[in-house]
């Protein structure tokens, strides 16, 4: 009897330890989709529908609404709109919530068109304790809802990280203020004079080791727009930024900025010269189609983004041996050239490879061996996002050869091993 009555308590336990975690579960944030989105919303008096389908027409995800809105209708109006046109908003309330009861404004909590709510920019660490508080009470008045804070970069100085490495700042946000996602802004020098390409990988790398050990999903924003020293970037340029994050397990890729921000809180007169993908004045710069068609391949390939999980980041450089690099990669050879390999395990088992041309300024045509045969090698079509028969670009040539366009990223799926 003391055995069965023993028995009948574990059990017990066991269930109430199920319980408590699904109910610890379900109070927070769950992607269900790539998240393709930007800083600076259009303006108040732009909330209109016309612009919310230009949004949507431009394969965004996710509208960020941490400026344009200024009243309770204004956000009830964009709501509304991105509910008509597929998407889906992180909205910024108003400067008395969500304080510390964790409160959002307008009864927005059970909206499943609110993603949840921005929080706060670039933070310290000093802030940490006041921003668990905020993150622990929105999550048990808003189950579901992301707690979105966007974290400072590399670059910054130890002062304001408030930290002794960067290294030490992203794990404390990652594992002491319970955040959703682990969201960052970079933005690359890319001049004639300047490559700030290997420090962008770098803050990747940082946001990946923790997202992976943490088990929640990174995002990151993206230089789009000329300010300060950098030049206004070619639809290489900025294709690259975007299978970069990819390559490094990116759940998420933000534009900065969609908005042109002006002499107001989003700009404060930094941002005179050109414009992101929409001018102040409401106009469409070439970054408008440039984004457009570099988000409908990543929105076709968003649902399998999804189903990865990041296993390790390869860097093969152009003029070295690259079988040194690839030596425990799915890739048995690659001749030569300049690439950046992701290597995923899909949920389903399957194996997963994004293989990324590092240069971009130019395309790349490799010549590539898989560990696998050529016919049990999938690629995942940015085109249309369906599996089918890898193609080689050159069958006239030996081996399978993959064309890549400068910056450009394609994903196979490989038998599990």
């Amino acid at each position: 009897m003391k055995m069965v009555t023993l028995l009948m308590i574990a059990a017990t336990l066991m269930v109430m330890a199920g319980t408590a975690q699904s109910a610890v579960k379900s109070d927070r944030f769950v992607q269900d989709r790539f998240a393709i989105g930007f800083w600076v919303d259009p303006p108040a008096d732009q909330i209109t529908d016309a612009r919310y389908k230009e949004i949507a027409d431009a394969n965004f995800t996710v509208v960020h609404g941490a400026f344009g809105p200024q009243t309770e209708a204004d956000i009830k109006k964009q709501l509304a709109l991105c509910k008509k046109y597929g998407l889906v908003a992180i909205i910024k309330p108003d400067s008395e919530t969500p304080g510390k009861d964790g409160k959002a404004p307008f009864n927005t909590a059970k909206n499943p068109t609110c993603w949840g709510y921005h929080l706060v920019d670039e933070p310290g660490a000093a802030g940490l304790p006041d921003i668990k508080n905020r993150v622990d009470a929105l999550h048990k008045t808003h189950p579901g809802k992301l707690a979105y804070v966007n974290l400072l970069p590399d670059y910054a100085s130890l002062q304001w990280l408030g930290t002794k490495s960067y290294d030490e700042y992203i794990e404390r946000y990652a594992k002491e203020a319970s955040l959703d996602v682990l969201s960052m802004d970079y933005y690359p020098l890319m001049t004639p004079t300047a490559d700030g390409r290997e420090g962008y990988c770098n803050n990747l790398a940082v946001m990946r080791k923790y997202s992976v050990e943490c088990n929640v999903p990174f995002w990151n924003f993206f230089n789009t727009m000329p300010f300060g020293p950098h030049y206004d970037p070619t639809e290489s340029q900025i294709r690259w930024q975007v299978y970069t994050s990819v390559a490094y397990g990116a759940k998420g890729v933000l534009y900065f900025c969609y908005w042109t921000p002006g002499k107001g809180a989003a700009g404060g007169g930094e941002f005179p010269k050109g414009g992101a993908i929409i001018t102040a004045e409401g106009l469409k710069t070439r970054h408008y189609e440039q984004a457009k068609r570099i988000n409908a391949g990543l929105k076709n390939l968003g649902p399998t983004l999804m189903a990865l999980t990041s296993e390790s980041v390869i860097r093969v450089k152009s003029g070295e041996n690259p079988a040194k690099a690839i030596a425990d990669s799915p890739i048995k050879s690659i001749t030569n050239g300049d690439f950046l390999i992701g290597v995923f395990k899909h949920k389903d088992g399957r194996r997963a490879v994004l293989l990324n041309n590092y240069d971009p300024n130019y395309t790349s045509w490799p010549t590539v061996e898989f560990d696998t045969p050529d016919a049990k090698v999938i690629e995942v079509d940015a085109a249309d996002g369906k599996q089918k028969p890898v193609r080689d670009d050159s069958p006239e040539m030996p081996g399978l050869q993959i064309g890549l366009d400068a910056g450009e990223g394609r994903l196979f799926l490989l038998p599990a091993k």
